[in-house]
Parts: C-alpha cells; sequence; structure tokens
C-alpha cells in the first residue's frame, strides 16, 4: 500500500513537471513575442497579476482548495508584504530581461540562482555550506560568463534585469517555503494573496509610468487583436505557471525543487532555440551547457552536504538516569526494553525504561500517546515526571 502511493505521488510530481515545463517555455516565447511589438514589461506584469487575481477565487472555490487561514497582522507585513513586493519586482525585471536580450541567454543568466541561494543563505539564515557546494558554484559562474561574452545579442540593461530577477525569485522560493510551513495557508491560496497584493500594491505606479502611453500605443489605438489576443494568452499561461511552480514547491524538498527547475531552463532554452531561432555561436550554447552542468553539480553537493553526519546532541537528562542519542540504525524502532516489538512507532509495551520511538512523543507509564516536540517522560510507574524537549529526530532511551 505505502509502494502504491509513492509510486502515485512520484507519477504526480514528474506530471507536474511536465506540463509546468511546457506552459513555462510557452509562456516565455509568447511573452518575447509580446514585448518584441508591445515594449511595456510592466504592463505585461500587471496583466499577469490581474489574471491571477481574477482567475483564482472562482476556480480554487470551485476546485475546493481550502480556505484562507488566521494569519496575524505583524507576519502578514512581515513576510506577505515583502513576498508581494518581491513577486512585482522579480516579474518586471525578468520581462525586461526577455525584452533586451534572447530568451536562451535570459534563462541561461537566470542559472545563477544557486550562488544567490548561497549568499541570501548565509546572510538571512546564518547557514554554512560544505567545499563542495562552493566549488560547484564556479562552473555556473563560469558558464554564464562564457555565454555572456559570446552573446550576439548583449545588453547591459537585459543582464541587470536578469540578475536581479533571480534574486528575486531566490528571495521567493526561501521565503515561500517558509510561509507556507509556518502558516500553514494552502499553496494555492499564498499564490492568490501575493498576486492581488501586488497588483494593488503597484496598480498606482503602473498608472503613472504606463497607463497613458499604453493608451496611445498604435496595438490599442488600432485595435490590434493579435497583440490583445497574446497579452491574454500570455496572462492565462503565467497563472497555470505559477500554480503548477507553487504545487511542485509543495510537494518536494526544496533542493528537488532546484533540480526540476533546473531541467526547466534546460527545456525552456531548447524551445526558445528552436521555435524563436534567435542567433547563436558554438561557444554561447557551451557556456549555456556549463552552467546548467554547474547547477546540476550545486544541487548534487547540496543533497550529499544534507546527507553529512552530525554530532551527537547532548540534552538534559531526568533523575531516573534516562540517557538519549541520535538513532542511527532505524531497524531498532519499536523494541521495547525487554527486547518485544511494540509496533510501527515503537511503543512500549510495559514500564520499561528502554524504548524507541521516532520524530518525538509523549511517553507515560512506558506509552507513547502522541507525537510532540515536548516529551513528558513519566516510566516505571514512578510518581516523579520530567519535560525534556527533543529535537524531533529518531531518539534511543537507554
Amino acid at each position: 500500500m505505502a509502494d502504491r502511493t509513492a509510486t502515485r505521488q512520484m507519477l504526480t510530481i514528474g506530471f507536474l513537471c511536465v506540463l509546468w515545463y511546457i506552459v513555462s517555455s510557452s509562456n516565455n516565447v509568447i511573452g518575447k513575442w509580446i514585448l518584441s511589438e508591445f515594449p511595456y514589461p510592466m504592463t505585461v506584469t500587471m496583466v499577469q497579476l490581474t489574471s491571477i487575481t481574477l482567475y483564482s477565487g472562482p476556480f480554487f472555490n470551485l476546485w475546493g482548495v481550502r480556505k484562507y487561514v488566521d494569519i496575524s497582522w505583524r507576519y502578514y507585513f512581515k513576510f506577505i508584504v515583502p513576498l508581494a513586493l518581491g513577486k512585482f519586482l522579480a516579474s518586471v525585471t525578468s520581462h525586461i530581461s526577455i525584452w533586451k536580450v534572447p530568451v536562451s541567454y535570459a534563462h541561461t543568466v537566470k542559472a545563477t540562482m544557486p550562488l544567490f541561494t548561497v549568499i541570501l543563505s548565509r546572510v538571512i539564515m546564518r547557514e554554512r555550506q560544505t567545499k563542495a557546494v562552493y566549488l560547484s558554484l564556479v562552473p555556473i559562474i563560469v558558464g554564464v560568463g562564457i555565454a555572456t561574452l559570446t552573446e550576439l545579442s548583449f545588453d547591459m540593461i537585459g543582464l541587470i534585469s536578469a540578475l536581479l530577477a533571480t534574486m528575486g525569485f531566490s528571495l521567493q522560493n526561501i521565503f515561500s517555503k517558509k510561509v507556507l510551513k509556518e502558516t500553514g495557508v494552502h499553496h494555492l491560496r499564498l499564490l492568490h494573496i501575493l498576486g492581488r497584493l501586488a497588483l494593488f500594491m503597484f496598480l498606482p505606479l503602473w498608472m503613472y509610468f504606463d497607463l497613458f502611453s499604453v493608451l496611445k500605443h498604435p496595438a490599442i489605438t488600432t485595435g490590434d487583436y493579435r497583440v490583445i489576443a497574446l497579452l491574454f494568452t500570455d496572462g492565462v499561461l503565467n497563472w497555470l505557471q505559477n500554480i503548477l511552480a507553487f504545487s511542485v514547491l509543495s510537494l518536494v524538498t526544496p533542493l528537488t525543487y532546484a533540480v526540476a527547475s533546473a531541467s526547466k531552463r534546460i527545456f525552456v532554452i531548447a524551445v526558445s532555440l528552436f521555435i524563436i531561432g534567435n542567433p547563436v555561436t558554438w561557444m554561447n550554447i557551451f557556456g549555456m551547457l556549463v552552467a546548467i552542468m554547474g547547477v546540476l553539480c550545486y544541487n548534487r553537493a547540496k543533497y550529499f552536504s544534507r546527507l553529512a553526519p552530525s554530532r551527537d546532541t547532548i540534552l538534559p537528562y531526568s533523575n531516573n538516569n534516562i540517557k538519549y542519542k541520535p538513532l542511527e540504525d532505524s531497524s531498532l524502532l519499536g523494541q521495547t526494553g525487554n527486547g518485544h516489538y511494540a509496533g510501527k512507532n515503537g511503543y512500549p509495551t510495559n514500564g520499561s525504561a528502554a524504548g524507541y520511538f521516532q520524530n518525538g512523543g509523549t511517553v507515560q507509564n512506558g506509552g507513547v500517546t502522541n507525537a510532540t516536540t515536548t516529551t513528558n517522560l513519566l516510566l516505571n510507574n514512578s510518581n516523579s515526571a520530567t519535560t525534556t524537549t527533543i529535537a524531533g529526530n529518531k531518539m534511543l532511551f537507554v
């Protein structure tokens, strides 16, 4: 049964990733076509935010997506508002980049996301990385450098915009996962919240900078249905792309999401080169491949750094001299002090002083009653109790 569930989940994730790749590449190609004839990246962004705002509510209710959760105003202004700001700025700068430079080059530059992730995680989260992770950034930098030097349609504004967009998307990935975990809000509702908030925050800014210029553009004054249809299609595709991206992000770890995103970038680059056909050199393609390989090396190094063994944590112990240490052998889970096995979660069958359990739990008279991170120990039917906080890993009572 467990194998069937795991297989179903893998197939679901695979299907979502393939659909995500197709929608994203189509969205980028159409975006390039629009901006070549209708050079208003902020307007394109506002059309996309409007699509998210208009479509999300009715469709999410139809699909039975659960309603909003209560979020305090303090948390809202600390995380949700900055996320909405980042979403708008990352989207605008991303559109400027594909307006100024080819889609293939813009996505090659966006391969620098691991570099921004490492730097931002160090600054914000105080996270240190292994030497292998730092070394994996070298081919990314070298590949992007080669692609930049050999890019026939190079534009400095396009390069800077692509870098700013990459930094913005990196921040969104870090904090979106944090908000999803801490608030329990549905990932699609979070998308709706961010899209709607970003739309109303920047509507006055768009009206000041773009509205009157857009109304005077020939595509609008002459009623060019081709441009209007492309704008509508771009908004729908971007909405679908966001739904798919948030869905994949909610189902997998940040590392798996990074691998999927790198694979998507290869697909988008290939499709854009095939459909749009912008001129490239072999050295340019070589630089793109080196950068993408660097991303894959980074993901591999990051994966193995997470598997590195950590030191045993020394925590307080009770007056019954009950000590504990990380349990490395998961086969011991479920064994009681008398050598008997008491089920999947290792509930001891009596008041023995030795019992194994996973991810914490409340132990009372030798039995685990629930899974919490605060453990109340009451063993051997004694009248004294000791409260100990554990880290939520596999623990062994000895």
